[in-house]
């Protein structure tokens, strides 16, 4: 006997012998459930109550619902599309007649009166077919699943430097628009996280040589554009208490696959505390006395 436990069979035929013998023929070779309908709409009702039937032998000739109706009927519905169809029929009549059945979702012919090999073995093959797309889907489902968990922990990686970073982070937008902070950004300026998303960047900072508010975006969109990141730049973030904060800044340029400017990265180190000394007031060197003024 053939190993195939845990497959589900539906065999669907009006006459109780045919559906006799084909369980028992069955039975005897393959290690499967077997489920019999004796009409289109008994084998519609199973279909709804078992969702894990694998493969169906279904009669071509039935009334009322035959079985070119019955397999359009399961082609339709989203859970029993999928499961292959093999029709049984007395004759293939002509080449209309069998187009007609691959059309509704038919898999498979086979001709009355039955060959019990040829019947067992294309169940088998069918069998052997859909457990290796199983393996197939599991194994892609592992590698999913795993790839969902390394992007998963690559983000958590990251979100927590963005959180735990001790300089200011601001990702703008090409027109100045903040899109984005870090924690040591906002208790920097003081506000939420909501409240500065949307705001422009000269509404939170200046440079020491600006006159205009919001005037240097221009300068530093044709700077980025030239050299990709300008740094080391002396500035001042504006608090939301209207504290100036001084802060040692940096700007990178993030560019589109079309080379045009996306986002605009700025990192600020907050300055408060330092002293900044003049060259012309720095200590002078050992043996060397300093110049009265």
């Amino acid at each position: 006997m053939s190993h195939h436990a845990g497959f589900k069979l539906l065999i669907v035929d009006d006459h109780a012998h045919n559906l006799f013998t084909l369980r028992t023929l069955i039975e005897r070779h393959l290690d499967c459930a077997v489920l019999e309908a004796s009409s289109g709409q008994q084998a519609l009702d199973l279909t709804h109550e078992h969702a894990d039937i694998d493969l169906i032998i279904l009669d071509v000739q039935m009334p009322e619902m035959d079985g070119f109706e019955t397999a359009s009927m399961l082609k339709l519905r989203k859970r029993t599309r999928d499961i292959p169809i093999i029709f049984l029929t007395a004759a293939f009549k002509s080449e209309a007649f069998q187009q007609r059945g691959f059309a509704v979702g038919a898999v498979d012919y086979l001709l009355k009166p039955i060959d019990d090999d040829l019947l067992i073995n294309k169940i088998g093959t069918y069998f052997r077919l859909i457990e290796k797309e199983r393996g197939l889907n599991r194994l892609l489902e592992q590698q999913v699943a795993e790839r969902t968990r390394e992007l998963a922990e690559a983000r958590q990686y990251l979100e927590n430097i963005l959180t735990y970073m001790g300089e200011a982070l601001l990702v703008l937008a090409p027109d100045g628009t903040i899109k984005f902070t870090n924690p040591a950004a906002r208790h920097m300026l003081g506000y939420e996280e909501t409240a500065l998303r949307g705001m422009a960047i000269g509404d939170v900072f200046e440079e020491e040589a600006d006159e205009q508010a919001g005037a240097f975006m221009g300068t530093w969109l044709e700077a980025l554009i030239r050299t990709g990141a300008l740094s080391k730049i002396e500035a001042r973030f504006i608090a939301s208490d209207g504290r100036r904060v001084p802060i040692l800044f940096s700007r990178t340029a993030v560019r589109d696959t079309r080379g045009e400017i996306s986002d605009i990265i700025c990192i600020a180190k907050n300055m408060s505390g330092y002293v900044r000394v003049d060259p012309d007031d720095a200590a002078p060197a050992p043996g060397q006395a300093r110049e009265p003024s």
